[in-house]
C-alpha cells in the first residue's frame, strides 16, 4: 500500500488545474496526484493529459462534491494509506504535507488539515476551513479566523495545533481506512456541508481532528459556487437541517423545531434586504428536509446507537456575534469547547 495520494475533485474547473496544479505537483512530491473529473465539459481532461505525473479518474457522471469523491475514492480504495483530498483553486507551499502526516501518526486521529489563508490576500483566513472547524450547540459551523461572514487577518494567534469538530473539504488529510469505514461523504448532501458531517459521523466513533497550522495552504474559494449564490443558500440551509437529523444526539424535534425558527428569522431578513431569491431558497430548504425526513431518520438511527461525544462549542454563537458582538474566535467563552 502506497502511503499517500493528493486527490483533486474537478469540474469545469480547467482555468484552476493550469493556474494550481504544476504546483501541487512539484510540492506534492515523491506522493501520487490524482485529479478526479467529475464529467467535466470544458478542457480540464485533455489539459490534464498533459501533464505528466498526473493520474486522472474519470467520473461518469457529475454527482457532486460528496458523490464525485465517493465515486472516485472507491477506484483506488486500498491503494493508499491516507488521502489529501484537496480543491482545485487551492495553492499549496513546498512541504505542506509533512507536519501533517507527522500528526497522523497518532491513529485516533481520523483526519486533520492545514491553516488555510486566502489566495486574494494572504495574511487572511480564507471562508471555507480558516485554522480549523467547530459547531455551537445549535449546529452553526464556525472557524478559527471565521465567525459567519466575518474573516480574520491572521497574525499568529491561531498557530497552534488543537483539536476540532471538523477538518475543511478544500484541504483536509484523512486516513482512507476511516473514510470508506464510515461510508464516505453522504451523496444526499451534494455539496457544502459534508466534510461536517462526516467528521461528526466519525467522532461519534470516537475520532478526533486536528488543525496544524504550521503547514498552510492558499483558498482562492468560491470556485464551484460564489459565495453569495442563491443555490450555496440552498445547500447550506438544507445540509445545516440534513445535519441536524442525522447527527443530533438528545430530542431532535425540538432542535429542528428551533434550528428551523432561525432559519425563518434569517428568510425575512433576506427578504428585508430585497434578496428574493434567498427567501425563496430557505423556504426550498424545509421542503427538502420534509421531503428527505424519512431516510435521513433512517441513518440517525443507526449512526447514534452508542455513539461518542464529540468536540463542540457548547454556547450559542449567535449570541456571541450579532447581540455581544464578538466577532473573532479568540473572544467567545473557551470553558464551553469541550468533548
Amino acid at each position: 500500500m502506497e502511503k499517500l495520494a493528493v486527490v483533486i475533485l474537478n469540474f469545469n474547473g480547467v482555468k484552476h488545474l493550469k493556474n494550481y496544479l504544476p504546483q501541487v505537483l512539484k510540492n506534492s512530491n515523491p506522493y501520487d496526484v490524482i485529479v478526479a473529473d467529475n464529467c467535466s465539459s470544458d478542457e480540464s481532461l485533455a489539459f490534464i493529459k498533459t501533464i505528466d505525473g498526473v493520474k486522472v479518474i474519470e467520473n461518469q457522471e457529475n454527482t457532486g462534491f460528496a458523490g464525485g469523491y465517493n465515486d472516485a475514492l472507491k477506484q483506488i480504495e486500498g491503494q493508499y494509506e491516507f488521502y489529501l483530498l484537496l480543491n482545485s483553486d487551492v495553492q499549496v507551499e513546498p512541504n505542506y504535507l509533512t507536519p501533517l502526516l507527522n500528526v497522523m501518526e497518532d491513529q485516533n486521529i481520523a483526519a486533520c488539515q492545514p491553516k488555510i489563508l486566502s489566495l486574494i490576500k494572504h495574511t487572511s483566513f480564507e471562508h471555507a476551513g480558516a485554522c480549523g472547524g467547530f459547531i455551537d450547540k445549535n449546529y452553526y459551523p464556525f472557524c478559527r479566523g471565521r465567525i459567519f461572514d466575518y474573516v480574520e487577518d491572521d497574525i499568529g494567534q491561531y498557530d497552534s495545533e488543537a483539536y476540532v469538530t471538523w477538518t475543511s473539504g478544500a484541504a483536509m488529510l484523512i486516513r482512507s481506512e476511516y473514510f470508506h469505514d464510515a461510508g464516505g461523504f453522504d451523496n444526499s448532501f451534494f455539496a457544502h456541508m459534508e466534510e461536517i458531517d462526516l467528521c461528526i459521523r466519525l467522532g461519534h466513533k470516537g475520532y478526533k481532528f486536528k488543525v496544524i497550522p504550521t503547514s498552510k495552504v492558499y483558498h482562492l474559494g468560491g470556485g464551484t459556487l460564489p459565495y453569495l449564490s442563491a443555490q450555496k443558500v440552498y445547500l447550506n440551509f438544507r445540509n445545516n437541517l440534513f445535519l441536524i437529523t442525522k447527527n443530533h444526539k438528545g430530542w431532535l424535534f425540538p432542535m429542528l423545531f428551533k434550528r428551523m425558527i432561525l432559519d425563518g428569522i434569517a428568510a425575512y431578513k433576506f427578504l428585508f434586504e430585497g434578496k428574493i431569491s434567498f427567501f425563496w431558497k430557505v423556504f426550498l430548504a424545509h421542503m427538502a428536509l420534509y421531503s428527505n425526513f424519512g431516510s435521513l431518520y433512517k441513518k440517525r438511527k443507526a449512526l447514534l446507537k452508542d455513539a461518542s461525544p464529540i468536540v463542540k462549542y457548547r454556547g450559542n454563537i449567535l449570541i456571541n456575534y450579532y447581540l455581544e458582538k464578538r466577532k473573532t474566535f479568540s473572544t467567545i467563552d473557551k470553558r464551553k469547547l469541550n468533548s
